[in-house]
C-alpha cells in the first residue's frame, strides 16, 4: 500500500489522501448518508468516514471521552472484548487549529462465539472536533486479523508487535492527518 490519492469526500466537502487501491463501498451497496466507506479489494482493511453529531459534554467530560464514547458506539460491545492501547491528541496538516484525536483500540470477539470469523479487529481511530457546527468527524481505519491471513507470530500487541497490517493501517492514518481538510463548510448544519 504505498501510494494513496486525494480522495473526493461527501460530495467535495471534505478531501482526504486514501489509498489508491482502496474502493468505494457506496458503488456496490447502500451506505448511510454520514458515511463514506472505502475497502482494500485485495484484503480486508477498510476506511469508514462518519459525519456525527458532536457527543455532548454531559456524555463525554473531556475530549478523550467523546473519542471512547464514539468507539464504543462503533463496536458491538456485547458480542466484542474492547481493548483500548493509547490515545493522544493529533494535529491535522493542513488544518492546524482544529483539534484532532487518535486511538487505538482492539476489538476481540467474545471466547465461543461461533459466528466470529476474525481472531481480532485492530481500529485506528480520527476524531475531528467540529464545535462551532456541533460536529464530530470520525475516520476509523478497521484492521481485521483474519485466521490464515496473517503471521500470529508477528503480532503482540501486549510488547508492541503490532504486525505489518497494523503498520499499514498506521500509515493510511498517518496520511489521512496530514491531507485532511474541510473544502465546503454548508456540509455542517450549525444552529447558530
Amino acid at each position: 500500500m504505498s501510494s494513496f490519492k486525494s480522495t473526493q469526500l461527501f460530495g467535495g466537502a471534505l478531501v482526504a489522501d486514501l489509498p489508491s487501491t482502496f474502493s468505494d463501498i457506496s458503488t456496490i451497496r447502500q451506505v448511510p448518508d454520514h458515511q463514506e466507506i472505502y475497502l482494500d479489494p485485495n484484503g480486508y482493511t477498510n476506511v469508514i468516514i462518519e459525519v456525527n453529531q458532536r457527543v455532548p459534554a454531559e456524555d463525554a467530560g473531556t475530549d478523550i471521552d467523546a473519542l471512547k464514547y464514539h468507539f464504543k458506539d462503533i463496536v458491538a460491545t456485547e458480542t466484542d472484548e474492547v481493548k483500548f492501547w493509547s490515545e493522544d491528541t493529533a494535529s491535522l496538516t493542513r488544518m492546524p487549529d482544529i483539534p484532532a484525536f487518535v486511538l487505538f483500540g482492539t476489538t476481540h470477539p467474545v471466547e465461543g462465539d461461533k459466528k466470529a470469523k476474525d481472531d481480532f479487529t485492530g481500529i485506528l481511530l480520527i476524531l475531528i472536533r467540529l464545535e462551532k457546527q456541533s460536529t464530530d468527524i470520525l475516520i476509523a481505519v478497521n484492521v481485521p486479523h483474519i485466521p490464515g491471513e496473517y503471521e500470529k507470530d508477528a503480532v503482540a500487541l501486549d510488547q508492541q508487535k503490532i504486525g505489518p497490517h497494523l503498520e499499514a493501517g498506521l500509515a493510511i492514518r498517518k496520511h489521512i492527518l496530514e491531507s485532511f481538510e474541510v473544502k465546503d463548510w454548508s456540509l455542517f448544519a450549525a444552529d447558530e
